[in-house]
C-alpha cells in the first residue's frame, strides 16, 4: 500500500503563470506512481463551468485535473465557483448550487460571509480528504495581493489550513520574473513563507540551462529552492481555464479545412465546448466578431452566454447579428449551443430581470421557439442520442446542460429534436443539417456529431472520426513526462 502523502498546492506570482496546468500534471504524475490524488481549488471565478453526475455546477479547470486524476468531477474540488454576469457583479455558486448574485464589493467588503464560504471551503477539503491521497489545491492570480489577504479563502489560508507543501509558480514569458518572485515571497508573513517548499519557472523559452545562474540567485535572494524550469510547449493540447487563452488562439481563415467562426461574445461562457475543434485535423476553428472573417466561413457557431440577452443585443449593434442570418440564408450552417441556441429563435424573454434590464429582444429567427429565462437553473449531465428521428444507427454520446431558461416551439412547428436524453427529454431544435441548436454542452466532443459537422463539405481533409477522450489521455500523458523531465520529483516527494 503506498504511503500517506501530505497535501500539495501550487499557487502563482500572478494570473495565467500556469498553475492550472502544472496542478493538472501533477494530478496525473500521482496517478501513474499509484496514488489516488484529487484536485482542490477553494474558489474559481470563471463562466466556464461543468455539470457533475449528482447536478452540481463546479469549474471546468477542476474537471481537467479531475480527469487527469482518473476520477469523477465532484462539487467539493470546487465549492466557490463566482460566474461574471457583468463588470461588477457575479452569480455565486456554493457548492454546486447558485445562491445569488453579488456585487465585487459585497463578495469582497462583508468579512463574514466570507468566513462562512471559507468553513464551506474546508468542509469540502476535509470530505475530500477521506477519500482522496494526496490533494493536490491549486491558489487564485497571485499570493500577493495584501488588501484582500484578510479575505482571502484560496491562497495562502487555504495552504495553511490544509497544511500543504506550497510550490510558487512564476511565468517567466511575462518578463521581470526576478521582480515578482522576490516580491511575492517577500510580501508573504513568515508562517506563510514557511509552507514554501520551492519554486517552478514556467514558460521558458530556449535552453533551460541558462537560466542556472537564475536559479541560484532566486535561491540566494528567497531561501527557497528552484525546483523546475518547464519550457514553453505548445505540442500539448489541455483545456485552458481563463478566456485570456483566446488572445493566443488561431483567429483567421484558413484554405484547404472546413473553416468554423465561434463568435466572440462579451459574456461567452463554456468556450471550451469547441477545443475538440482545435484537436481534430477536419476543421479550422477560429474566435471572431470580425464581419469579414464570418462571412468567409463555412460554419457559424453561436456559444453559450452568462448573459444572453445583452450579448445578442450586442451582436445586433454590432453587425454580427445581420452576418449570422445572412450566412444562413446563403446556405451556410450556423449552429448554438445553450446560450446561442436560445439567441437562434424568434425571441428571448426576461421578465423578472433576472439577467439584466431588459425585459425582451427579438431573437435572430432561424429557430421556431421563444426563450423565457427563469430562475430555476438546469445543472444535468446526461446521455443521449444524437438526431434520434434521422438517424440509421443510434450512438450513445454525452453531455451536460448548465443553463435558466425554458425554450418553447412557436407557430405549431413540429417537434423536431437535436437530442433525446436517455430519462426521455428531448433537446434542441433541428431545423435542418444547416440549422440547429441544442442546451447541451460538450455535444462536440461526441465523434456522431462531429462528423455530422463536417457533412457536406467537400475539403482535402481527413475523412476519419475523431476520438476526443482518447486524445486527452494521451495530453495528460505526455504532461506528465514533459514535467517529470523538467522538475526534481525527488525532491517534491520528499516534502509530502
Amino acid at each position: 500500500m503506498k504511503r500517506y502523502l501530505n497535501p500539495i498546492m501550487f499557487v502563482g506570482t500572478c494570473s495565467d503563470a500556469g498553475k492550472s496546468v502544472i496542478n493538472t500534471a501533477f494530478c496525473r504524475i500521482f496517478r501513474q506512481d499509484g496514488y489516488h490524488p484529487a484536485p482542490f481549488k477553494a474558489q474559481n471565478m470563471s463562466l466556464n463551468s461543468y455539470s457533475t453526475i449528482e447536478g452540481g455546477e463546479m469549474g471546468r479547470a477542476q474537471v481537467v485535473q479531475a480527469e487527469a486524476c482518473g476520477i469523477e468531477p465532484h462539487t467539493d474540488m470546487n465549492p466557490v465557483l463566482l460566474k461574471p454576469t457583468n463588470d461588477k457583479s457575479s452569480q455565486v455558486v456554493l457548492n454546486g448550487k447558485p445562491v445569488g448574485n453579488m456585487s465585487a464589493k459585497d463578495y469582497f467588503g462583508i468579512k463574514n460571509q466570507k468566513e462562512e464560504l471559507f468553513k464551506e471551503a474546508i468542509n469540502a477539503f476535509k470530505r475530500l480528504e477521506t477519500r482522496y491521497n494526496p490533494i493536490v489545491l491549486e491558489g487564485a492570480g497571485s499570493i500577493s495581493e495584501l488588501n484582500l489577504r484578510d479575505r482571502d479563502i484560496t491562497n495562502m489560508r487555504m495552504a495553511s489550513q490544509a497544511g500543504a507543501s506550497t510550490y510558487l509558480v512564476a511565468d517567466i514569458d511575462k518578463g521581470g520574473v526576478f521582480g515578482s518572485v522576490y516580491g511575492t515571497i517577500a510580501l508573504l508573513k513568515p508562517e506563510e513563507k514557511a509552507l514554501m517548499r520551492g519554486i517552478i519557472i514556467n514558460k521558458f523559452r530556449g535552453d533551460a540551462s541558462l537560466f542556472e545562474e537564475g536559479r541560484q540567485l532566486l535561491k540566494e535572494l528567497t531561501g527557497i529552492p528552484v525546483v523546475g524550469v518547464i519550457p514553453w510547449f505548445h505540442d500539448i493540447k489541455i483545456e485552458e481555464e481563463d478566456s485570456v487563452a483566446l488572445d493566443v488562439k488561431n483567429n483567421t481563415y484558413r484554405d484547404g479545412k472546413i473553416n468554423v467562426a465561434i463568435i466572440l461574445l462579451k459574456r461567452m461562457s463554456n468556450f471550451t465546448d469547441f477545443d475538440v475543434l482545435e484537436m481534430d485535423t477536419r476543421f479550422n476553428p477560429y474566435y471572431t466578431n470580425n464581419l469579414d472573417e464570418i462571412e468567409k466561413a463555412d460554419i457559424i457557431l453561436l456559444p453559450g452566454s452568462k448573459n444572453t440577452l445583452a450579448d445578442l443585443q450586442h451582436l445586433r449593434a454590432n453587425g454580427i447579428a445581420n452576418a449570422i442570418i445572412r450566412a444562413h440564408k446563403t446556405g451556410k450552417k450556423v449552429i448554438g449551443i445553450c446560450g446561442g441556441y436560445q439567441m437562434m429563435g424568434i425571441r428571448l424573454e426576461d421578465p423578472e430581470g433576472i439577467e439584466g434590464s431588459l425585459p425582451v429582444i427579438p431573437g435572430l429567427g432561424l429557430l421556431p421557439q421563444c426563450t423565457v429565462i427563469e430562475q430555476e437553473k438546469i445543472t444535468k449531465q446526461s446521455s443521449f442520442t444524437f438526431l434520434p428521428d434521422t438517424s440509421d444507427s443510434l450512438q450513445t454520446c454525452r453531455g451536460y446542460e448548465i443553463h435558466m431558461g425554458r425554450t418553447t416551439l412557436l407557430n405549431d412547428a413540429p417537434n423536431q429534436p437535436v437530442v433525446l436524453l436517455e430519462d426521455g427529454r428531448q433537446d434542441g431544435y433541428y431545423l435542418n443539417n444547416k440549422c440547429w441548436g441544442s442546451y447541451m454542452h460538450g455535444i462536440l466532443d461526441n465523434p456522431a456529431v462531429l462528423d455530422n459537422l463536417a457533412d457536406g463539405f467537400d475539403k482535402k481533409t481527413e475523412n476519419k472520426s475523431f476520438d476526443y477522450t482518447a486524445f486527452k489521455e494521451e495530453q495528460y500523458d505526455k504532461l506528465a513526462a514533459l514535467i517529470r523531465q523538467n522538475v526534481d520529483m525527488k525532491y517534491i516527494y520528499s516534502t509530502l
